[in-house]
């Protein structure tokens, strides 16, 4: 990564994104990407090839469970699975096979609402079908087709997935552009796994460090050496991060990818002016971009806080030996009590005192302006890497985020949620400037965006960023999501000190 494109000496005619495609219909690399080298369009074939076989062993599963109930289960799992290619062209029209191809990251977690839309309709087919039938399904066996159909494809398609990143190597990428827009869309590749994308060149469209324009060269010329090298770098998905991006040029990069096969993303030039809260609607052929600028709805939040009560109950009565033998071995490893209570802001800016396993020297807070001048801090925020006060045992709970599980108290009180900003101490919330007050619009959360997206490794930017896309952007769905995520990132352990 971090490779800079050479220009080529190749000059090409000027003219209009028309021009430039027809011509770039006979330039496609010498060098096709073939099986044999792992890459190229097959690769999506195969992919989509092998969630289809996921689907389709879900389906087998969900009918022979259905057949259980029944008194005549080999009727109903014949029925059943006579209409098995109705569930996969089910599956197509939900766009369970394409986004993949589409998207620099799609995962599993990220199809769970069209997972559940297919599998509902589908079983609701399946049942009016057999209706008719010798063996029409019972209520019973329709809840135990929907639930195995469910989480069999959810488990298989994470599997295939998994076995699928591991039989082909990383697309190769090229970021276009220049200044901080580049910088971020190479950062974010860098923080953010399940991608399967690597970087392999870049192609300077200016002075990264003035932020100017190497020149102005014709839309033909860019496209000169964008083809030269996708041929070099054998490229497969180009992410064009230009902050002074301009239409004719887009038109022209546009036709290159679309005659060389190549995948496009864009990073907006206006990412600053459009925010987090907008989505993209058209008005017949016109692009429209609607803000989100209203608050959840009070239903909506209701629901938020009744499955944070009930979630957390069920949690801390399933985990209580689990946390009971952990403060003994915090009470074992150092003097002081197991549990660590610290002034926290919440809804509004309303101090708390929060709950964690204590994982320092029971004086830690003494000893912190020895270690950092509170005044002097750049950002409201702190972490230390190798904090000298963290005990033995403390680092062992901080690395696998165990020591945050007291804060179920917390959720079940209603001082926290299991999903939201980030818990920060009240006199760090003291220095907020006026645009960091929307953190405080949302009870602080056990995990949440920082957690999942980062976590240590954030500056702060990027973790104000990810909170407020979460606030902007909250949905039930959202919470469920960093939910599931959070298990993974703290598989990884990546940011965790």
């Amino acid at each position: 990564m971090g490779l800079a494109g050479r220009r080529t000496s190749e000059r090409r005619p000027t003219g209009d994104p028309g021009r430039l495609a027809s011509t770039a219909s006979d330039r496609r690399p010498t060098d096709p990407f073939s099986i044999r080298d792992r890459r190229g369009p097959w690769r999506d074939a195969l992919l989509r090839r092998m969630l289809a076989g996921a689907d389709v062993a879900a389906v087998l599963a969900a009918s022979l469970a259905a057949g259980i109930p029944n008194p005549e289960g080999i009727v109903t799992a014949l029925w059943s699975l006579a209409l098995l290619p109705l569930w996969i062209v089910g599956a197509k029209l939900h766009g369970l096979y394409d986004h993949d191809q589409e998207r620099i990251r799609h995962l599993t977690i990220d199809e769970l609402p069209g997972l559940f839309r297919w599998v509902t309709i589908s079983v609701a087919i399946t049942a009016l079908v057999i209706a008719v039938g010798p063996s029409p399904l019972t209520p019973t066996a329709t809840a135990v087709m929907w639930v195995v159909a469910f989480g069999t494809a959810v488990l298989l398609r994470f599997a295939v997935r998994f076995a699928w990143r591991r039989l082909v190597p990383p697309a190769r990428g090229l970021v276009i552009g220049h200044g901080q827009l580049a910088r971020a869309v190479t950062r974010k590749l860098a923080l953010e796994r399940g991608h399967h994308l690597a970087l392999v060149a870049a192609l300077p469209a200016g002075d990264a460090e003035r932020g100017e324009k190497l020149d102005r060269r014709e839309p033909a010329e860019v496209v000169a050496d964008l083809e030269s090298t996708i041929r070099r770098e054998r490229v497969e998905r180009v992410i064009l991060a230009m902050p002074d991006l301009d239409e004719v040029s887009l038109s022209g990069i546009v036709a290159t990818c679309r005659s060389m096969e190549v995948k496009l993303s864009v990073a907006p030039p206006l990412r600053a002016m459009l925010g987090t809260a907008v989505r993209l609607n058209h008005l017949a052929e016109l692009p429209l971009i609607e803000f989100r600028t209203w608050n959840p709805s009070r239903s909506t939040m209701f629901l938020k806080r009744a499955l944070d009560a009930v979630l957390a109950t069920v949690a801390l009565v399933l985990i209580s030996p689990l946390l009971a033998a952990i403060a003994v071995l915090i009470r074992l490893d150092s003097p002081g009590g197991a549990l660590f209570r610290q002034e926290r802001a919440g809804l509004g800016g309303r101090p708390f005192r929060v709950l964690k396993f204590r994982t320092m020297v029971r004086d830690a807070e003494a000893l912190l302006p020895e270690l950092i001048e509170i005044e002097e801090l750049s950002d409201p925020m702190f972490k230390l890497r190798k904090d000298p006060r963290v005990t033995r045992i403390g680092r062992v709970l901080r690395r696998t985020s165990v020591d945050e599980l007291p804060q179920l108290l917390n959720v079940i009180k209603g001082d926290m949620s299991l999903v939201g900003p980030r818990p920060e101490e009240v006199w760090l919330v003291e220095r907020y400037e006026e645009e960091l007050q929307f953190r405080l619009q949302m009870r602080p959360g056990v995990t949440g965006p920082m957690q999942v997206h980062g976590r240590g490794e954030l500056t702060f930017q990027e973790r104000v960023a990810v909170e407020r896309e979460y606030i902007e952007n909250y949905s039930l769905r959202k919470d469920v999501k960093l939910l599931l995520q959070t298990v993974a990132a703290v598989a990884h352990r990546r940011g965790a000190y």
